[in-house]
């Protein structure tokens, strides 16, 4: 039996992918989309979203879910599966999944990025009821309140600075005695009077009401080298100790940063190997942005992803 080769792979059920899939099918590429072990992405971790434009506020797993039904209308096939390899060597381009193996001509890898977290046991219980990894996004329910952000690279910092200008006060949490942000970031901090440093400390638990009306209220913190603990009140706080971009399955098949995120052909969706474009194969999302990390631009990346496989299609 042979295989069908489909014009067009999706790997993602983000923003990204759910745009590419859009543009896609009404451009006629009949694409099939593959979810992935987080369809959704890091939205179906948050509560309420008003920076997306159409919508006053929405939840974000509602905001998801309206994507995934608009894909659906459109006709898109939608695959439940998780590819956990794939051979961009050969033509047509191979992917091997959990379920079933696939063909295709292009490919667009949309698998998006996942925030690290803390790990901590009540850490789940108030995720997006006070705790969340993007300032920018949630930044503005802590107006004017006491919020705290964990951490101490270029991320934690510029959360912090980002919120310093929203909050009524902001307390950075590091577990060292100095950070490892870059110079510039740190000189702006300090001067920063509405911030706060603890250092050598850790977050142990998160605290507050869980159940029906979820709410962070505190952290309990404990000291790196005395191992006393303090209780910080805080209405709001902030996981900043970075991202992981979902690129494991492709070790080998395209080029990764040092921070294993894509690396793009010349400011376009292309991806490249060796340096060299490596035609067929698009990216889009947070899986080659380690800078604006947001739902709407990773919307915009899908939609430039499909419409570069569609020219590319279209000249095979």
């Amino acid at each position: 039996m042979v295989a069908t080769v489909h014009n067009l792979i999706i790997i993602g059920a983000g923003p990204a992918g759910y745009s590419a899939a859009i543009y896609a099918q009404r451009a006629g590429l009949k694409p099939i989309l593959i979810q992935g072990s987080e369809p959704g992405g890091q939205l179906m971790q948050t509560t309420d979203v008003d920076n997306y434009p159409g919508f006053t506020t929405i939840l974000g797993p509602t905001l998801m879910m309206n994507m995934h039904a608009q894909v659906d209308n459109l006709g898109v096939e939608i695959i439940a599966d998780v590819i956990e390899s794939v051979d961009f060597s050969k033509k047509p381009l191979q992917l091997k999944g959990m379920n079933s193996s696939y063909s295709c001509k292009s490919v667009i890898i949309a698998t998006g990025s996942s925030a690290k977290w803390l790990k901590i046991p009540s850490e789940n219980t108030f995720k997006g009821f006070g705790i969340s990894a993007c300032a920018t996004c949630d930044g503005f329910f802590f107006k004017n309140k006491n919020v705290a952000v964990i951490g101490g690279g270029n991320t934690a910092v510029e959360e912090a600075l980002y919120l310093s200008k929203i909050a009524k006060k902001v307390v950075l949490i590091h577990r060292r005695d100095e950070l490892r942000a870059e110079q510039i970031l740190q000189d702006t901090l300090f001067k920063t009077k509405n911030i706060e440093i603890l250092w050598n400390k850790v977050v142990t638990e998160f605290q507050g009401v869980a159940g029906e009306l979820t709410e962070l209220q505190s952290l309990l913190l404990t000291d790196t080298k005395n191992k006393k603990q303090q209780i910080l009140k805080v209405d709001g706080a902030f996981i900043a100790i970075g991202h992981t971009p979902n690129t494991k399955f492709l070790q080998g098949q395209v080029d990764l940063d040092s921070d294993g995120y894509i690396t793009s052909y010349n400011n376009s969706t292309l991806v490249t190997l060796q340096g060299k474009p490596l035609l067929g194969v698009f990216a889009a999302g947070d899986v080659n942005d380690k800078i604006y990390r947001q739902a709407i631009t990773s919307a915009g990346s899908g939609c430039k992803a499909a419409l570069d496989a569609q020219q590319y299609l279209l000249r095979k």
